[in-house]
């Protein structure tokens, strides 16, 4: 059973860093697309970063775009956020999931922007981590 788990949240001064991990268990992580999505209190949750399950491909929110920086580490079977000049805007339980190479991307002309904004697609998800910005 395939199982996400978050951590590397936690409470920073604006302008600060953050990295957050998504541990992937139960399988290999190149057989999945992995996103990051956020819910601040009151709001509905957003695609934040999302990459691809084999060709590396990324999307990135604007509002985040310059700022933070997504990747995998297929041997750690994780995946990193990269977070900097955290604002307190940035303030959200961060939570990444994961789709199946098969599922979502081998749609024909999809990409990995459709399916970052496609939250409902994305088939297992973990528990989130907070992120708290103060300003």
């Amino acid at each position: 059973q395939l199982q996400l788990v978050e951590s590397g949240g936690g409470l920073v001064e604006s302008g600060g860093s953050l990295r957050l991990s998504c541990v992937v268990s139960g399988y290999n992580l190149d057989y999945y697309a992995i996103g990051w999505f956020r819910q601040a209190p009151g709001k509905e949750r957003e695609a934040v970063s999302c990459v691809s399950s084999r060709d590396d491909k990324t999307y990135y929110a604007d509002s985040v775009k310059d700022r933070f920086r997504i990747s995998r580490d297929e041997l750690d079977n994780t995946v990193y956020l990269q977070m900097n000049s955290l604002k307190p805007d940035d303030t959200a339980v961060y939570t990444c999931a994961a789709d199946p190479f098969w599922e979502s991307e081998s749609v024909p002309g999809n990409t990995i922007e459709n399916m970052c904004k496609m939250k409902e697609s994305w088939t297992t998800w973990g528990q989130g981590t907070q992120v708290t910005v103060s300003s």
